[in-house]
């Protein structure tokens, strides 16, 4: 393993002024270190954006890298191959290996992208190493090197980082979480008023506090796919539009694929309920910050077309704005300020049913719900 501070260090002499990237636990020391320099380190939207701003770098003459997970290289390739590649800019990335050597010891949405990580690359004719959690100093500044030379030929150059590779590091003083709800209430709550309805849970922390305190067939828990949820509960709303869906997402979450939220406007389904928790960091991979703090989403979600959009500071307004989404035709998003979790996290609901039972029951669940009150 090499240090946090040795990894930062080393790119640094090397010239690589800027990173950007989707956290991964794997990277959390360097994300935490970059981040106490503003400008070192841009939280990108998703993958692809942050390739095209580590691009953007190197077109004006310096030198940048990206850090990502390999779930995310799916929205890295279509910027890799028609603006890196196609313009043969030299951008160096960073990709953790989830789901690899064995898929049985990480989440199951890492299986697929785990045993094709290295395959992907292969096709793609992109050169890349290796870096291993008994890797040190000495073989850390060989594969730099490798890689820098193939950065001089306008190529793409990948390091592979296995878990444990890279050490922690203490990141920026969080936020204060004053005038923030606790999520697990918010979750609670929303679970109960939804009474019945089929409910659609973001990957990370908050499918697995929805599983945690009130497990239903009624709930899908989306397991990696970050970003989707409200694109899974809007086909899910056109599917059975007498019927409200709720979808339970995250700040990041939203913040990743943000141009759904114009989707599900033009749809303009009347039954989608979408709340958000907000807690302006990406939780579940070690409390990286998002960028909500810069954009208040229920004023991009009303410009975007949504009928209603608000913000709430307490349970009882959570209850009385969901309650009026209920009896009106919608798009309507409800956002909550919450407080990062402490505790003990609930376990993923895939510890006790699998993907496909997860699948099975919600659809049963769906043809079994009755239609709502409005």
């Amino acid at each position: 393993m090499i240090a946090a501070e040795l990894f930062c260090d080393e790119l640094a002499q090397r010239g690589f002024t800027v990173a950007s990237g989707v956290p991964c636990s794997f990277f959390g020391g360097p994300i935490a270190l970059l981040s106490r320099t503003p400008g070192s380190y841009v939280p990108a939207a998703n993958e692809g954006a942050a390739l095209a701003t580590a691009a953007g770098v190197a077109l004006a003459g310096g030198r940048a890298y990206v850090m990502l997970q390999n779930s995310g290289l799916g929205n890295l390739v279509n910027p890799l191959t028609s603006l890196v590649m196609t313009y043969q800019v030299p951008v160096l990335t960073f990709v953790s290996l989830r789901g690899w050597p064995d898929p049985a010891d990480d989440e199951p949405q890492h299986e697929v992208m785990g045993g094709l990580t290295h395959p992907l690359l292969d096709l793609l004719g992109l050169p890349h190493w290796r870096l291993g959690a008994d890797d040190g100093p000495e073989r850390f500044a060989e594969i730099l090197g490798a890689a820098e030379a193939t950065l001089e030929k306008g190529q793409a150059p990948f390091v592979l980082v296995e878990k444990g590779a890279v050490g922690k590091a203490a990141g920026p003083v969080p936020a204060e979480d004053e005038g923030r709800l606790d999520s697990a209430e918010v979750v609670r709550l929303v679970s109960k008023l939804a009474d019945g309805d089929p409910v659609v849970a973001t990957t990370g922390y908050t499918g697995r506090e929805l599983f945690g305190i009130d497990d239903q067939p009624r709930n899908f828990y989306m397991q990696g796919s970050m970003g989707h949820a409200s694109s899974i509960a809007l086909g899910v709303a056109m599917a059975e539009p007498e019927r409200t869906v709720v979808v339970l997402d995250g700040d990041g979450a939203v913040l990743m694929h943000m141009g759904t939220l114009s989707s599900i406007s033009d749809q303009a389904p009347a039954n989608l309920v979408h709340v958000v928790l907000d807690n302006g960091i990406h939780e579940s991979t070690g409390g990286q910050r998002t960028t909500s703090t810069a954009t208040r989403i229920e004023e991009v979600a009303v410009a975007a077309g949504y009928r209603t959009a608000h913000r709430c500071h307490s349970l009882d307004e959570v209850r009385t704005r969901f309650e009026e989404a209920r009896r009106a035709p919608g798009p309507h998003l409800v956002l909550i300020p919450t407080k990062r979790r402490t505790g003990a996290v609930p376990p993923r609901a895939t510890n006790t049913h699998t993907p496909e039972a997860i699948r099975d029951r919600f659809s049963a669940a769906l043809r079994k719900a009755a239609p709502p009150s409005f």
